[in-house]
């Protein structure tokens, strides 16, 4: 097992790798994408609303990066793992929420928190590898537009229209990181990479190690734009 991307081939990451970590991140950013479209409503009249719409159109531009910024090559590999993560993302409403709309809902905030909190793509980049590199640029970007857009998340997954639902957001939250981490790390296994801790994150919403009544009353830190 090997800490990084590489070896390099002519001086950049293998269009294979380039190609699967991006397959992987293509299909997890747009699923997240197309539910965002779907539940984002035609007129805004919460916060969090205004801050889905946000990540909705930085999504757009992840997935546009990502597309130009990647070396692509075949890879008959990614049929059936395609179909794997597609099917992981499906929406999974969560049962105790008022209605299937909430759960709809949280499950979206959720799944959404865990993509941009567990993955940490320019992690996977080698030391000192040229800034000016194309997917390396796109890597660092989306590692860096994942920390501003997890606060979408956590203002709704902790906002008081939840308060009374804590305990089903926790499970929620918990459910949707375990999945994604599984599905990442298995991804880097199959490339040979170490999944030891360095290219994960620990989830942010910290649901199950304190009391509910204390999450209910953590404020929530949103980042914007300058």
């Amino acid at each position: 097992m090997k800490p990084f991307l590489g070896p390099l081939e002519h001086g950049r990451i293998p269009a294979l790798q380039q190609t699967r970590i991006s397959a992987f991140l293509i299909s997890a950013h747009g699923a997240l994408t197309r539910q965002l479209g779907v539940a984002i409503p035609a007129s805004l009249h919460h916060g969090w609303q205004v801050e889905l719409h946000s990540q909705y159109c930085r999504e757009m531009e992840i997935l546009s990066l990502l597309g130009r910024a990647t070396s692509w090559v075949p890879d008959p590999a990614l049929g059936f793992q395609v179909w794997q993560w597609e099917m992981a993302w499906l929406p999974r409403p969560v049962a105790g929420a008022e209605d299937q709309s909430q759960g709809g809902l949280i499950d979206l905030a959720a799944f959404g928190h865990a993509l941009h909190t567990v993955i940490r793509p320019a992690a996977l980049l080698p030391e000192g590898f040229p800034d000016e590199d194309p997917f390396a640029l796109a890597m660092r970007r989306i590692e860096f537009e994942s920390g501003r857009l997890m606060q979408a998340q956590i203002l709704f997954l902790k906002g008081p229209q939840l308060a009374h639902v804590r305990d089903v957001v926790a499970s929620a939250v918990e459910s949707r990181h375990s999945q994604v981490r599984e599905l990442w790390q298995n991804l880097l296994r199959s490339m040979e990479i170490d999944t030891s801790g360095r290219h994960t994150l620990m989830p942010a919403y910290q649901a199950r190690t304190q009391p509910a009544a204390a999450a209910a009353t953590q404020p929530s830190v949103v980042m914007r734009e300058p």
